[in-house]
């Protein structure tokens, strides 16, 4: 028996090359297939937002996505899907603050799930967990976290020559390497793929960054699909606590609006399970 109701397709005309989901996945999931581009890394987000627009509260200990979906289980059965054919995934300083003891692996986010999400990484041929990479400009990482303290994954810090020499005297375990990409100032979503890539032999990248790492990749029009949850509530805003949407930090529109093209909607439930394709030389909105 399986231990969620399936998501009900309701758009789905991807073409391109299907991923070897096990049946289980298949069952609950339906078909996963991607347009990978020869001689780069694929890259894809994972986002969850409020129907007003809302990706964190901001208040304290209720910042992370669960209080966003409302821990609903599809939504944590898709981000496990998606750690479980990534090579890397990327976060920044926020996911270390708000869950110190968080694994951005597949089996932490959904445990009843492990086996099937093994057998997927069988199938692909990564016999590794994904490795983490901590993005962080001024080195002001909680160096405490559960991934840098448990040996449970591979972990690497991209950060400045400003930051690593923050981080020193910080007691970052030995196994933990720290790549420097420049001086100062904050990652470019190119930075940090070459740091990634220099590390590990990475096929498909998922952002799981918040909304000013994530912006980085579209400005840097690095970002293949975005993978969207919409979760049926209303958060609002009062300006007593930052409550951010997916972008921060940038604007785009009017100037340089970019648009994605709708190519699959699923549905849990009220929760909608929506994907968005991007790239730099297509007008999507044809």
């Amino acid at each position: 028996m399986s231990v969620l109701d399936p998501l009900e397709t309701l758009y789905d005309p991807v073409h391109g090359i299907e991923l070897p989901l096990p049946p289980e996945l298949t069952d609950l999931y339906g078909h996963l297939m991607f347009n990978p581009q020869p001689g780069r890394p694929y890259i894809i987000s994972n986002f969850v937002t409020t129907l007003d627009g809302v990706v964190t509260l901001g208040d304290p200990g209720h910042a992370g996505a669960g209080d966003i979906s409302g821990f609903n289980p599809h939504d944590r059965m898709v981000m496990g899907l998606l750690r479980a054919i990534a090579d890397v995934v990327i976060i920044g300083e926020g996911g270390l603050r708000t869950e110190p003891d968080h694994l951005w692996t597949a089996p932490h986010i959904f445990p009843a799930l492990t086996d099937a999400y093994r057998k997927l990484r069988d199938n692909l041929g990564k016999t590794e967990q994904p490795l983490t990479v901590v993005v962080t400009a001024c080195g002001g990482i909680n160096t405490g976290a559960r991934i840098f303290r448990s040996g449970e994954v591979p972990v690497l810090v991209a950060t400045t020559a400003e930051g690593c020499q923050q981080l020193r005297g910080r007691e970052l375990p030995p196994s933990v390497p720290v790549m420097v990409m420049k001086e100062r100032g904050l990652l470019s979503a190119e930075e940090i793929i070459e740091a990634a890539c220099r590390a590990r032999g990475c096929e498909t990248v998922l952002v799981e960054g918040g909304p000013h790492l994530v912006s980085s990749f579209f400005a840097g029009k690095r970002l293949d699909e975005l993978f969207l949850t919409l979760a049926p509530q209303i958060a609002g805003r009062d300006g007593s606590a930052e409550r951010l949407g997916l972008i921060a930090g940038m604007t785009f529109a009017p100037a340089n609006p970019l648009w994605g093209r709708l190519v699959s909607v699923k549905r849990g439930g009220s929760h909608l399970f929506l994907r968005y394709a991007f790239a730099s030389d297509i007008d999507w909105k044809r």
